[in-house]
């Protein structure tokens, strides 16, 4: 029988850290991250002693695939978005016959990178890395290392399919719930606008949103009387929006490009004594637990949460079994918005 391969995590476990700090210290960042010159030492003499050795899973002489996912996610929220991200991923790994391994890096960058080094080390046949919301990454360089799949992100460079939601397509749904209302006067943007860069930073899904929504208003010659930017998307971000925009003007419609502002708009309009949606018809993005909070209940574009996990390991796998076959993968994958009624947006007064 051949000598077992000493893991990552072998290292870790006898030089008392945990796999995180190991492999910091074995990528050259220990200093970086202030983690002990004791605890280093500690480290590397471990790692010499047991012969550990750092390098390409993909390289080294495997028999089959160890049918097991990594998927790293940036951070857990309390909303249960993420748990419904994960939960599509591990149904479509379960129809595949694979395990999933997944992680949380908190939105640290490098424990991102030590992270996808466990499951490379584990020999993981592909990782999904996931962001909590759309943006560009600075992708570690630990992924290049095997197959990838970027969830809810855009790679900073190019060489990784992503996988995100279509919010392009997701704008034009919410433009055409407001039209076919008949609102084409007196409608109002909160969260962002008027200029394409007046978005909260990384805001990747307010540009699209607004791209969508801008087509569908200007092929229907609809009205948008105004546009409020928010440097962050929270409830009390769309009560100071809709209260600023309520000293100028009587509003018809409000889209709000997150469920939050819309909760933080509902607020406002309460409070100047206009009811939704019978004197202001509201719509929201996002499908956020607080859409079902407020009454009536918010009409939103949903982000298909379930689905992109679900497509992310589809695609992960794709990519698996095409660099077999010598396959390019597909850039961007595009997931569907679906509409999610309520009862916030009446016909437009005549």
């Amino acid at each position: 029988m051949g000598r077992a391969r000493v893991t990552l995590a072998d290292v870790a476990a006898a030089s008392g850290v945990s796999i995180t700090t190991a492999s910091l210290v074995l990528t050259g960042r220990a200093r970086e991250l202030r983690i002990s010159e004791a605890a280093e030492q500690r480290v590397r003499s471990t790692a010499r002693d047991l012969g550990y050795q750092r390098g390409n899973p993909a390289t080294r002489s495997r028999a089959g695939l160890s049918r097991t996912i990594g998927f790293v996610l940036g951070a857990v929220d309390s909303s249960g978005q993420a748990e419904d991200v994960v939960k599509g991923a591990v149904e479509a790994a379960y129809r595949r016959g694979f395990m999933l391994l997944v992680s949380e890096s908190r939105g640290d960058p490098a424990v991102g990178s030590a992270l996808v080094e466990a499951m490379r080390d584990r020999q993981a046949d592909g990782i999904v890395f996931a962001a909590t919301r759309t943006r560009t990454v600075a992708v570690p360089d630990e992924l290049r290392h095997g197959p990838a799949v970027l969830l809810n992100a855009t790679p900073a460079r190019s060489g990784f399919p992503s996988v995100m939601s279509d919010e392009v397509r997701g704008g034009r749904s919410a433009a055409r719930v407001l039209v076919e209302a008949g609102h084409v006067r007196g409608v109002h943007l909160i969260g962002a606008g008027p200029e394409s860069h007046d978005v909260p930073p990384g805001g990747i899904a307010a540009v699209e949103r607004l791209l969508g929504l801008r087509d569908v208003f200007a092929r229907a010659g609809a009205e948008v009387v105004s546009e409020h930017p928010c440097p962050q998307w929270t409830a009390e971000a769309g009560y100071d929006a809709t209260w600023e925009l309520l000293r100028r003007h009587r509003p018809q419609a409000l889209v709000c490009l997150d469920d939050r502002l819309a909760f933080g708009a509902y607020q406002a309009l309460a409070e100047a004594g206009l009811s939704v949606p019978d004197d202001v018809s509201v719509l929201g993005f996002g499908d956020h637990p607080v859409a079902s909070w407020t009454r009536p209940r918010l009409t939103t574009i949903a982000l298909p949460h379930h689905d992109l996990g679900e497509r992310a390991v589809e695609v992960l796998l794709e990519v698996v079994e095409g660099r077999a076959r010598g396959a390019r993968p597909s850039p961007v994958h595009r997931v569907p918005m679906p509409v999610r009624e309520g009862g916030s947006v009446a016909r437009a007064r005549r």
